[in-house]
C-alpha cells in the first residue's frame, strides 16, 4: 500500500451520498481546480444541481444526478477483502515459528483490534499501522492507496509498546503477539516501530485533550511510549468463548448471508444501547423508503458496537439478549434482519469515530447507513455539555472522503406519542402530544422496576432491562462483615456504593 503523494480527497465520481433535503452534485469537481480540497469552509457544501431536471426524491430525500438501484452487494474497501486468518495447513509451523520469536503480550483491548484487522473491517489494512499510515489516519481521516485512490480511515488502528519491550525486540523484523491469557494469537512481520506521541494523538482523534475521555485514559495515556506496526499473521480465528461467538460474523460471512438472502440492498444500525420501539420505527421506515426508491428486498444489519465500551454502558450480553426479544416479538421482521455483532472498540470520539463505524459497515457489503443525533458522541468529562455538536455527525458523513459510495440516512426524530400510545415520529405541529424519554429516564424506570409508557418498548426487552439493572442495585447493597482483631464478626453494615 504506498501511501506518500497528494493529501487531498479528489471529488467523487461514483456512489450517492446524500443527507436529507440536500443534494451532492455529481459535476461538482467539474468547477474545482484539480488538487482543491472538495469541501471548503467558503464554498456551498451542497450545491445546486447543474441540469435543470428535477433530482428523484423518495420520502424526503433527494438523491444526485446518475442514481441507479444496485443489484448486487457493494465492493470492499480497495477492492478484494482481506482475510489475516493462517490457513489451517500452515496453523502448526505458524505456531513454531511464533514460539521462536520475541513476542509481546497484548490486552484485550488489543486483542479486539487483532479481530477486526483480521476479517477485513478495516481493509484494506493489512496489519497495525506503521507511520505514514498512522499519521494519514490521523491529520487526513484517509489513506491514499497504491492506485492513487483513497479510502476512509478515521481512526488509527496501532499498537502500543513501552521501552522494555522495544528493548527486547532488538533487531528483529518479526514479533509474535501473545493474548492476555498468555497464548499465541498472531505473528508481527516487517515491523516498523515509531514514537507514541499521546497528546497529538488524543487531541486530532477527539479535539480535545480534557481528563476523563474512557478509551484514552484505558488505552492511550497508561500505555507505552512507542507504536509498533506491521503485517498480521493471525494463527485462528479470534473467539471470547463468552456465548456470544455465533454473532460474531466476519464481512465475509454476512456477505454471505446477504447473498442467501438475495438482498438488493443493506442498510446498517449501529448502536450500543438497547433497541425501544422509536428505533424500530425508524428501521421499518427506512426499508419502506428503500422499497420506494426500487428495491425489492432490502435487508437491516443490526449491528451493535461489541468491543470496549465505558463502564456504564449495558453490558453486550444484556443488550444481545434484548436485540433477541425485539426479533422473538415481531418488533423487526427476523427474515429481514440480520443481527450481528461489530467487535470493534468504541472512542467515544464523536463525527470522527463514526466515519470508522461507517467505513466498516461497506466492508460488510452495507450500501446504507442510518445515522441519527450525536453519534459516538458523549458527555463532556469536565463540564455539563456534550462534548460535540449534534448535527455535526451526520453532516460529517455526508461529506467525509473515502465515503463517497456510502449512502447515508439521517435520523427522523421519534418520541411517544401520548395520543396514539406508541412510538411515532415527532410532529411539530402538536408538541404537547410527545414524551421524550432519555436514556437517564429509561434507566431509572428499570432501576425502580417501573413499566415505561405502553408502546415505548417489546415487554421481553424491557423485563431483560429491568432484570438487569435490579441486580446492580442488589449488589450495590451487599452487606459488609466487619470483624473485630480476635477475627470475630462484630457487626454487619449495609453499603451503599
Amino acid at each position: 500500500m504506498a501511501l506518500a503523494g497528494a493529501v487531498v480527497a479528489k471529488a467523487p465520481t461514483k456512489g450517492c451520498p446524500f443527507v436529507s433535503g440536500f443534494l451532492l452534485n455529481e459535476p461538482v469537481q467539474n468547477f474545482l481546480p484539480k488538487s482543491s480540497v472538495l469541501f471548503s469552509s467558503k464554498a456551498n457544501l451542497f450545491p445546486t444541481p447543474m441540469s435543470s431536471s428535477p433530482a428523484p426524491s423518495f420520502s424526503g430525500i433527494v438523491l444526485r444526478k446518475g442514481f441507479r438501484v444496485r443489484s448486487s452487494l457493494i465492493e470492499p474497501d480497495g477492492g478484494r477483502l482481506v482475510d489475516l486468518v493462517v490457513p489451517e495447513s500452515d496453523r502448526a509451523s505458524k505456531r513454531d515459528e511464533a514460539a521462536s520469536l520475541p513476542q509481546i503480550q497484548i490486552s484485550r483491548i488489543d486483542l479486539e483490534w487483532v479481530h477486526v484487522l483480521s476479517e477485513g473491517w478495516a481493509n484494506p489494512l493489512s496489519g497495525f499501522m506503521r507511520q505514514a499510515e498512522f499519521l494519514q489516519a490521523l491529520h487526513f481521516n484517509f489513506l491514499r492507496l497504491e492506485d492513487d485512490s483513497i479510502v476512509n480511515m478515521s481512526i488509527p488502528i496501532v499498537l502500543a509498546i513501552d521501552d522494555l519491550q522495544k528493548e527486547a525486540i532488538g533487531n528483529s523484523k518479526d514479533v509474535s503477539l501473545l493474548g492476555p491469557g498468555g497464548n499465541l494469537v498472531a505473528i508481527l512481520r516487517n515491523i516498523e516501530i515509531y514514537k507514541h506521541n499521546k497528546e497529538e494523538r488524543i487531541a486530532r482523534t477527539w479535539g480535545t485533550t480534557a481528563p476523563g475521555l474512557p478509551y484514552a485514559e484505558e488505552v492511550i495515556i497508561s500505555t507505552g511510549n512507542w507504536l509498533i506496526g506491521g503485517d498480521l499473521e493471525v494463527l485462528e480465528q479470534i473467539k471470547y468463548n463468552d456465548g456470544l461467538d455465533h454473532y460474531r460474523l466476519s464481512p465475509k460471512e454476512l456477505r454471505e448471508e446477504f447473498e442467501r438472502r438475495e438482498a438488493d440492498a443493506v442498510f446498517a444500525f449501529q448502536l450500543r444501547n438497547p433497541v425501544h420501539n422509536g428505533h424500530a420505527l425508524l428501521m421499518t421506515d427506512t426499508r419502506r423508503r428503500l422499497l420506494e426508491m426500487g428495491y425489492k428486498n432490502p435487508i437491516l444489519l443490526l449491528h451493535p458496537l461489541g468491543g470496549y465500551t465505558k463502564a456504564d454502558d449495558v453490558p453486550l450480553s444484556v443488550r444481545m439478549e434484548q436485540h433477541k426479544k425485539v426479533l422473538e416479538e415481531g418488533v423487526l421482521d427476523p427474515d429481514k434482519t440480520v443481527v450481528a455483532i461489530f467487535p470493534s472498540p468504541m472512542h467515544y470520539a464523536g463525527p470522527t469515530e463514526v466515519q470508522w463505524h461507517a467505513k466498516a459497515r461497506i466492508n460488510a457489503g452495507a450500501d446504507f447507513y442510518i445515522v441519527g443525533r450525536d453519534p459516538a458522541g458523549m458527555s463532556h468529562p469536565t463540564e455539563k455539555r456534550d462534548l460535540y455538536d449534534p448535527d455535526h455527525g451526520k453532516m460529517v458523513l455526508s461529506m467525509a472522503p473515502g465515503l463517497e459510495r456510502l449512502n447515508i440516512l439521517p435520523f427522523r426524530v421519534a418520541a411517544y406519542d401520548k395520543v396514539q400510545k406508541k412510538m411515532a415520529f415527532f410532529d411539530p405541529l402538536r408538541p404537547q402530544d410527545f414524551l421524550f424519554i432519555s436514556g437517564t429516564k429509561m434507566r431509572g424506570y428499570a432501576r425502580n422496576g417501573e413499566n415505561p409508557p405502553d408502546g415505548f418498548m417489546c415487554p421481553g426487552g424491557w423485563k431483560v432491562l429491568v432484570e438487569y439493572y435490579q441486580s446492580l442495585q442488589a449488589d450495590m447493597e451487599q452487606p459488609k462483615v466487619c470483624l473485630d482483631r480476635g477475627g470475630t464478626i462484630s457487626k454487619v453494615d449495609v453499603v451503599r456504593n
